[in-house]
């Protein structure tokens, strides 16, 4: 058990934490840690993690194992100039490696010895025993595969995993830390904004091996789509306090409006009742025939247990990108191309092989992804026009750019006042005021735009001073890549809709599954030296990666062809693809009894074939009986757990979701005996 009592701490007088108490979920919780930037998220896992020591209050662990994976690893210890990748998820098995090395010593010793009839070489052959049998208990031959395992789950290539790890970037440094973690498997993990630095494909496997993992998760994150697949319940940080919420943060943000609006309710009733109350107390407080009566009410207030106003709405950025003017109808081409750094040398690194052609259209919104190292960030500067390649690069008309990279809070002048910093990036046309009425979008306000200095920022707060720069010119072409790098969950919110708004075109490039999900309405992806383009959102072309037109894509183009989908043929395909399906199904249906078991039909549809006419009916009545109950009750559920109040008894909380996912397994259940049967009832009747 793992429980806070009575936290406080502060930093320069702010308070951070204040009185918290919290018990961290005990089995397998999947727990998400949200906040506003600066609520003490961070600060709070290292306080539980024993890192950092809080001013008042105790942590309360009861033979509890806790794993930690700080958010920011940028720089390296001396003490690891010399560690690799390999080396550092190894070091989850140092226990192993001890009884190793020890196993190693014995035997050589025993190799050594001269004297095999002594008491010391029996009392090393005995020990020897034991260690191998220790190890054979750790399963010590299966460690390194494990290890390999974990690192190429996060991207590392077999070569990089014994390069030296001073030579990676904090993010891939990261993932070293990360893969450690997850091998020592502790009973609590603290995930500090896990998928930074991680690609969309990385992301997806760690969600895998989360959902696996045996323990409790602790996550803080600004990835929605990753908390919504990850976590079960929601620890709210706000006011140094914690406030729970059962559900993904989807239903999070639902049961937060309706348990605001109850609890402003609340407040705004006690208030009218306390103000009833204080008008009768001045009213005849100078009136003995009703002295006993204010007494009594004087003491009601005194003793009124006061409910407090729900906390104030955080203020989010207020974004509107100013209007462009239109550009032609193609914005960019690029001629089939190629890059290679370090051409001609031995050294040298191909990015892109006859990739090629792309065209992007006016008013296309374009979310390029891929793994890391791909050669997303290259190809944004080949459609920028900083990158030489062999190949052609066509701007269309009327063509305004603008650019954000990702580090580009790096170039900014450390001297600059906010306001001298966004005068530099804008238009000589804007006057102060438009550009202060800018930084107040991005949560600039007042004295901070006039005074404060670039290098007294924080890190989120520099990027976003770079992205108020980037969107400081009515540009018609955006190229944007990681905009939502270090913003928080309402920020990126907003910027999803400043961009789902936007008249002109966009290109952007993130791992926010999420953010390029609502903006994006084409989807290039960049692997292999190549570059798939499929029309549509994200979640419809994973669908297609998956299932559909794009499975496959990238081995076939290894095998040499030179064709490149069209979003014509695309559609085509799947619609062919959707077609052969279907005629799958009928064959199969169609097969006699042998045949249809081999091709995977249930037991379930061999006894509903085995019914008769009567006993199918009778099958389908109960189906719709159950149905029904089951819909009552669920309905009944849902009211319950969209009751604030619920969340004050744990343990009702826990039996109500209970009760509720298996109303809804059973739910499913009845529609699938209700479908089945029915239909081989209609068929029946029919024929």
């Amino acid at each position: 058990m793992l429980q806070l009592h009575d936290l406080s701490l502060a930093f320069g007088g702010e308070p951070v934490l204040d009185g918290l108490s919290w018990t961290v979920p005990p089995g397998d919780g999947r727990v998400g840690l949200v906040g506003p930037n600066g609520a003490g998220k961070t600060t709070l896992l290292r306080v539980i993690a024993g890192t950092l020591t809080p001013d008042a209050g105790r942590v309360e662990n009861t033979g509890v194992s806790v794993g930690y994976l700080r958010q920011d690893l940028q720089s390296s210890p001396a003490s690891d100039r010399e560690a690799t990748p390999r080396s550092v998820a190894l070091s989850a098995f140092d226990d192993v490696l001890a009884l190793e090395a020890e196993e190693e010593r014995l035997t050589r010793a025993l190799d050594e010895a001269d004297d095999h009839e002594s008491e010391a070489y029996w009392n090393r052959i005995e020990k020897l025993g034991r260690v191998q049998e220790r190890l054979d208990t750790h399963e010590a031959h299966r460690i390194r595969p494990r290890t390999e395992a974990m690192l190429a789950g996060l991207g590392f290539a077999e070569a990089e995993m014994d390069r030296p790890l001073a030579s990676f970037s904090g993010g891939w440094r990261m993932r070293a830390a990360l893969a450690r973690l997850l091998l020592q498997k502790p009973d609590v993990l603290l995930l500090d904004e896990p998928t930074n630095h991680l690609d969309i494909d990385a992301i997806d496997w760690l969600e895998g091996t989360l959902d696996e993992y045996d323990g409790t998760v602790v996550i803080v994150s600004h990835d929605r789509f990753f908390l919504d697949r990850m976590v079960t319940s929601i620890a709210e940080l706000a006011r140094g306090r914690i406030t729970t919420y059962e559900g993904n943060y989807s239903y999070y943000l639902e049961a937060r409006k309706e348990r605001r609006a109850l609890q402003q309710a609340r407040y705004e009733n006690q208030q009218k009742k306390i103000k009833k109350i204080q008008a009768f107390i001045d009213k005849f407080r100078y009136n003995a025939s009703k002295a006993a009566q204010v007494q009594s009410r004087i003491k009601k207030l005194e003793k009124m247990d006061r409910v407090k106003p729900p906390p104030p709405l955080t203020g989010g950025m207020n974004l509107r990108l100013p209007q462009p003017r239109r550009a032609g109808e193609i914005v960019m081409r690029l001629s089939r191309f190629s890059k290679t750094y370090g051409e001609g040398t031995p050294e040298a690194v191909p990015v892109f092989d006859e990739a090629g052609p792309l065209a992007v259209e006016r008013g296309d919104k374009i979310a390029l992804i891929g793994p890391n190292g791909a050669g997303k960030s290259t190809l944004m500067r080949m459609l920028r026009g900083t990158e030489p390649f062999d190949g052609e690069r066509e701007e269309g008309h009327k063509v305004d750019m603008t650019h954000f990279a990702q580090h580009q809070a790096d170039v900014l002048d450390p001297d600059h006042t906010l306001l001298e910093s966004l005068r530099e990036a804008a238009p000589p046309s804007r006057e102060d005021t438009e550009l202060r009425s800018l930084l107040g979008a991005f949560l600039f306000t007042g004295d901070d735009a006039v005074r404060k200095k670039v290098h007294m920022l924080s890190g989120g707060e520099q990027s976003r001073l770079a992205l108020a720069r980037t969107l400081s010119s009515p540009a018609n072409l955006l190229l944007l890549d990681e905009p939502t790098n270090h913003l928080d969950l309402p920020s990126r919110e907003v910027l999803v809709d400043a961009l789902q708004q936007y008249a002109g075109t966009f290109i952007v490039v993130s791992h926010d599954r999420h953010f390029i999900d609502e903006v994006a309405t084409n989807v290039w992806r960049v692997e292999q030296g190549r570059v798939l383009t499929f029309d549509g959102t994200y979640e419809e072309y994973q669908w297609h990666r998956e299932h559909g037109t794009a499975a496959g894509t990238f081995s076939s183009e290894k095998g040499g062809s030179d064709e490149r989908e069209t979003s014509e043929n695309s559609a085509s395909k799947s619609d062919s693809a959707q077609n052969g399906r279907a005629s799958s199904v009928e064959a199969a249906a169609s097969q006699p009894n042998g045949a249809a078991e081999q091709n995977g039909t249930s037991d379930a549809d061999s006894a509903y074939a085995s019914m008769n006419t009567y006993m199918l009916r009778q099958t389908v009545e109960e189906a719709e009986t159950d149905i029904e109950e089951l819909e009552a009750r669920e309905e009944e559920l849902q009211e319950c757990l969209a009751d604030p109040t619920l969340y004050d008894d744990a343990k009702r909380t826990r039996e109500t979701r209970e009760e509720y996912e298996r109303v809804q397994e059973e739910l499913s259940d009845a529609y699938e005996t209700w479908e089945k049967a029915g239909e081989l009832l209609l068929e029946r009747e029919d024929g």
